[in-house]
């Protein structure tokens, strides 16, 4: 997606959460929220009518990649070290791309969640429909117990934010099959390139190479997904450029 467009969406939507309402979204208890806000994690909100804070989705995009980071381990003075680095004007969309790519860091997880926890954690009340679409986008898949699901955390608030876009439930079937196949494919080529590089000698005792070849993936991986993210974003661009200007 055109990061610009990201950012022209985002400056279309006026900040309209209260401070209650955003932690609520987020997860959060509001004593946080305020304090990420005096620690300078947060963007200051937006001052309306009665001098009342408003939030908007830049807040609750930061507040997930902080979560995020968190749960990567990273300690709150780190965090702002982290924060301090990206640009000052990310757009929430921006932000969410961010906090994917942080998120491909930690291993795979899975979380049981009740349909109140579920929509708790989603800020909103779930339609069937939208349980449905959140399962095809691989978001959550219905547990053995009627009411109950597994979980991908990482995946929550990017499915959310997605219910409101007018895909059909079939485009999003086939789009995250179009997705799993490439991607796989990619893995398959990239981890045959590295395995074909091997330079770590057949002499050495297993246990060593295997530990160096996990350390290589160690340190491949962020940037492979970067490079991924990177050449995806520029080629859909191109693509949806070429579109409209056909059309």
């Amino acid at each position: 997606m055109d990061t610009e467009a990201g950012a022209d969406s985002d400056a279309s939507q006026e900040p309209t959460l209260t401070v209650d309402q955003l932690a609520a979204r987020a997860g959060v208890t509001v004593r946080t929220v305020r304090f990420y806000s005096t620690r300078g994690l947060l963007p200051p909100p937006v001052i309306g009518p009665r001098r009342v804070g408003r939030y908007g989705r830049e807040h609750l995009s930061r507040l997930a990649l902080i979560e995020e980071l968190q749960h990567q381990g990273m300690t709150l003075a780190a965090i702002e070290r982290y924060l301090e680095q990206l640009p000052a004007d990310l757009s929430a969309h921006d932000l969410a791309i961010h906090r994917a790519l942080v998120a491909t860091w930690a291993p795979d997880s899975a979380e049981d969640a009740t349909r109140a926890e579920l929509e708790r954690r989603a800020g909103r009340v779930l339609s069937g429909e939208d349980v449905d679409r959140l399962a095809a986008m691989g978001v959550l898949a219905h547990a053995d117990s009627p009411g109950h699901y597994r979980l991908d955390p990482g995946l929550l608030r990017l499915g959310v934010e997605l219910l409101d876009v007018p895909i059909a439930h079939e485009t999003i079937l086939a789009a995250r099959t179009v997705l799993l196949e490439h991607t796989r494919s990619a893995a398959h080529e990239l981890s045959r390139l590295f395995r074909d590089e091997n330079p770590y000698k057949e002499s050495e005792p297993d246990p060593q190479r295997v530990a160096a070849m996990k350390s290589l993936s160690a340190h491949m991986q962020p940037m492979v997904v970067q490079a991924l993210v990177t050449a995806f974003q520029r080629s859909l661009k191109e693509e949806l450029r070429a579109a409209f200007t056909d059309g």
